[in-house]
């Protein structure tokens, strides 16, 4: 199929005013300016629409705290032990839960789900399309993350249960203990391997969860709100060299210097939200802007269930009316979130060799509540 003579967003800042883009196989083939001269395809008039990328949400919990559902379909936090490396969130999503409707609905064709935050060492993230029945099959990348979380969350978990942690410093040790056993665990291995007379450890399901965390193939993703807490997590992603993305980091915008320096990106949001406890009394729509202008690399997230998924473009408005370039609030949705949760070799932009995911819209993109005209996913065309 060609989908000709709109506007088409590449998702990475550029904009090309009047070109087409071509689809094959479920990816994309070509994307150029100027019509299409080539061999005889369905064609699909776009004169008049704005093209991007697919929506993607950089962090969410859809389909593990499902919608209507209490006890039942709340399967985001294991709070039986503050260490749970080995829990994979694709064991927990529900792929027809119907949220992920209401994300196709709005143009929301990529999530990154996982657990909750009530754990130190919470579990493992997944990346996956919201068109499908079979989680398996929706998967781009599981693990795409370890979920590592700070501050006021398990602090009220574990305070309730009169067991560590209960202090910011035992949240901190804890995390660190067992990266360190993780660490020891794969020098062992090591050692096994290179010396046949040695004999490799034990089995431990929880170091293992770590290995690919500690070799920079899994992100280490930290949930923080308060600039404290984003410094312990920048120290600990120091100290053990782990590839680093700071999550909510309500704020990032009291010290974007560090953040910069520290070249560790932001996922901003929710962005609709109230200052309802204590880590969010200093909560300013500015964030993303400042850390931003600052040079930090920024995409925008829902925290789905918190915010309903829909409600994504909105909040990226809610940003530009806060300072973000006009300019860039796609790329907030698309390109950002794609490279920064290491996907972006399959979503996130138009171009030649990604999968298929893209959306026409008849207006901005950018706002409340605004309805793609059409949907595209993996080169399918389901509106």
């Amino acid at each position: 199929m060609i989908i000709q003579g709109g506007m088409i967003h590449i998702g990475d800042g550029t904009v090309i005013k009047n070109g087409y883009l071509r689809l094959e196989a479920g990816k994309i083939a070509e994307v150029a300016p100027g019509p299409y001269n080539g061999e005889d395809l369905e064609i699909l008039d776009a004169r008049g629409m704005i093209v991007t990328p697919g929506f993607i949400d950089a962090h969410c919990h859809v389909g593990m705290w499902e919608e209507g559902l209490d006890f039942e379909g709340d399967d985001g936090n294991e709070m039986t032990d503050p260490c749970t490396p080995h829990l994979r969130a694709i064991d927990a999503v529900n792929p027809l839960d119907r949220a992920f409707q209401e994300a196709l609905d709005y143009g929301v064709t990529t999530v990154v789900t996982g657990p909750g935050s009530a754990n130190p060492v919470a579990g493992q993230i997944c990346a996956m399309k919201t068109l499908g029945r079979v989680t398996d099959e929706m998967v781009i990348k599981a693990p795409v993350g370890m979920k590592f979380a700070l501050g006021e969350n398990p602090k009220s978990v574990y305070n309730e249960k009169s067991q560590a942690p209960m202090t910011r410093m035992a949240i901190a040790a804890i995390i660190r203990e067992e990266l360190q056993k993780a660490k020891r665990y794969q020098e062992d291995l090591q050692k096994a391997e290179e010396d046949e007379d040695t004999d490799p450890p034990e089995l431990d399901v929880k170091c293992e969860a770590l290995l690919p965390v500690l070799e920079g193939k899994v992100k280490a993703h930290f949930h923080v709100h308060r600039a404290d807490d984003i410094c312990t997590a920048l120290r600990i992603i120091r100290e053990f060299g782990l590839d680093g993305v700071i999550v909510h980091g309500t704020e990032g915008y009291l010290i974007p210097d560090v953040i910069a320096k520290a070249k560790v990106p932001v996922i901003c949001g929710p962005i609709i939200s109230t200052r309802t406890k204590p880590e969010l009394k200093n909560l300013d729509r500015r964030n993303a802007a400042i850390l931003l202008e600052a040079g930090v690399e920024v995409a925008i997230n829902t925290d789905a269930p918190e915010v309903p998924i829909d409600l994504l473009a909105a909040e990226a408005a809610i940003t530009v009316a806060a300072g973000v370039p006009q300019e860039k609030a796609v790329a907030l949705l698309t390109g950002n979130p794609a490279k920064i949760c290491g996907i972006g070799g399959r979503v996130g932009r138009l171009a030649p060799g990604l999968d298929g995911d893209l959306l026409l819209f008849d207006r901005d993109p950018i706002g409340l509540l605004v309805k793609p005209v059409h949907v595209f996913v993996n080169g399918e065309q389901i509106r």
